[in-house]
């Protein structure tokens, strides 16, 4: 649910201001333009607000309050849920970043008020957890938002751009079915919820190490991590109700490409691959599993 609001959110914000005029309104300008920074500003400010508004009357409404409390979640799923919010903190801090750079605003201000943007959006939602019974604010799922907009902030003060993204895949598994309230119903909740189908990445360009060399500008080495056989976030809770099924771990290793280093004439072409880049794109990859095995795949996704 939080995963896919934010990525609705992230898309919108690039979309919504993108449909507005004609192509040339791609282009970033050179100086601040402050029709297209209220703009942003505005259209970003609504999104959160009404997205948080619809979290609170649509999804915590239904569910106990209580007093503003904290749990400590950090062991729960292998922690592949603080990977996702390091994942959404990173990305809609990018696309922060990027839209104020699009609307001419101080590279300063672009880190402090745009790559900032998904820390601050997913820290309200922590609170809002932090109210309801069900749940509550996790200091786990904080330091992961954190690191996600520092990874963003940190590279662009360290070499000016991002030589090293967060990517996203997901392969279908088998264990949706079995814990549907869980892992999701349907491919859309699966998506979202199925940990089991994810896979977290660490995608490095190897052209902006290596400069001077004569390697692909769009190359990539990726590092995955992903899980598998968790039906529940907990070894306790899953040895009541799936006493006979394994969690394990995977790492990964893969080539992947960086589409924003595809050259383009066209603008269009170029916000659409800065937008699908959240993907990893499917390369040949090693695995090793659960049982330190290496297991070779073709093709990964």
């Amino acid at each position: 649910m939080l995963k896919l609001i934010t990525v609705v959110v992230c898309f919108l914000s690039v979309v919504t201001v993108a449909q507005t005029e004609t192509t040339s309104f791609f282009t970033p300008s050179d100086t601040l333009n402050i029709k297209r920074r209220n703009a942003v500003i505005i259209t970003e400010s609504s999104l959160a607000s009404i997205s948080l508004i619809g979290l609170d009357q649509l999804w915590y409404a239904d569910f106990e309050r209580s007093k503003l409390h904290t749990i400590n979640d950090n062991s729960e799923w292998f922690q592949m849920d603080k990977l996702g919010h390091t994942f959404t903190a990173y990305q809609l801090g990018r696309f922060g970043a990027q839209t104020l750079d699009w609307s001419g605003v101080s590279k300063k201000n672009q880190l402090v008020y745009g790559a900032t943007l998904g820390f601050s959006f997913l820290t309200a939602v922590e609170i809002l957890d932090g109210f309801s019974k069900e749940w509550g604010f996790s200091w786990g799922d904080f330091a992961a938002n954190a690191a996600g907009a520092g990874l963003y902030i940190g590279q662009d003060l360290l070499w000016e751009e991002q030589r090293i993204q967060l990517k996203y895949s997901f392969n279908r598994s088998p264990y949706a079915n079995q814990n549907p309230n869980k892992l999701g119903q349907g491919f859309l909740e699966e998506v979202i919820k199925d940990y089991n189908g994810q896979t977290y990445w660490l995608s490095a360009n190897v052209h902006s190490f290596f400069k001077d060399s004569n390697l692909p500008k769009w190359l990539n080495i990726a590092v995955g991590y992903g899980v598998d056989g968790l039906l529940y976030g907990t070894d306790n809770l899953q040895a009541i109700h799936f006493p006979n099924q394994q969690r394990s771990q995977q790492f990964y290793l893969s080539l992947d490409a960086d589409l924003t280093k595809i050259k383009t004439k066209s603008t269009f072409l170029k916000q659409f691959f800065n937008i699908i880049n959240v993907i990893k794109v499917p390369f040949p990859t090693l695995e090793i599993n659960g049982n330190g095995k290496l297991i070779g795949h073709f093709i990964y996704f």
